[in-house]
């Protein structure tokens, strides 16, 4: 799932943002010895964080259906991850790097989530919304500065890019078939019974009470 996320943003940042220049993308961590390999105009998208997303966790169970609309099996709701980016501009001067960030920023923004067009694997067959943010302040237990103190680099500007991106919990529980006998009910020395209709309707507690009059009239 994270590689895709991976992919879809470096799409997205290359058909829109960058609008097809040729600055490349790349998601290695930005520390010194990366700097200094680096030849070329560059935007980096580094993966610094990843943990749930607990306000979308969902509870319950949700279920599958066959061609004829009958419970085949259930399973857990999707949860959600969040991927934590850090998106920086790097090239020979500062202006060029502000420039880049604003073409990332004046990109990015309009997308509250990652466009379908771009995205792929399980993402696409999920078809779930991939909900997206961009340059919002940082939680309280995390500071940009400690990502760059961990990283061993000085601190340049950047974007923080956002993705929930949902995922499937693999856990599946088989339905069992389908009810054909309805209500029955033991009063001792007659039992009393009703078959499920097709419409599978049944009137348990009338049945419940004519059983209990007939054990009174005995």
């Amino acid at each position: 799932m994270i590689h895709e996320v991976d992919e879809a943003l470096r799409r997205l940042v290359k058909d829109e943002a960058l609008r097809g220049s040729e600055i490349d993308v790349a998601f290695d961590a930005p520390t010194k010895d990366w700097a200094a390999r680096r030849n070329a105009p560059t935007v980096n998208i580094y993966l610094y964080d990843v943990r749930e997303d607990m306000r979308r966790r969902s509870r319950g169970l949700l279920s599958e259906y066959d061609q004829r609309g009958q419970v085949t099996a259930r399973h857990l709701p999707p949860q959600h991850v969040k991927l934590s980016y850090l998106v920086t501009a790097w090239t020979q001067r500062p202006e060029d790097e502000h420039r880049v960030l604003s073409d990332l920023l004046l990109g990015l923004l309009p997308h509250e989530a990652v466009p379908a067009g771009v995205l792929t694997g399980s993402l696409a067959e999920l078809g779930l919304p991939v909900p997206m943010t961009v340059a919002l302040p940082p939680p309280e237990d995390r500071a940009f500065a400690d990502v760059w103190t961990a990283l061993g680099g000085e601190l340049k500007p950047s974007l923080d890019v956002v993705v929930s991106a949902p995922i499937h919990s693999g856990r599946v529980y088989p339905a069992g078939p389908p009810a054909t006998d309805g209500l029955k009910i033991d009063t001792g020395g007659e039992r009393v019974g009703h078959r499920v209709s097709d419409a599978g309707a049944v009137d348990g507690q009338r049945r419940v009470a004519m059983a209990r009059e007939h054990r009174k009239s005995r």
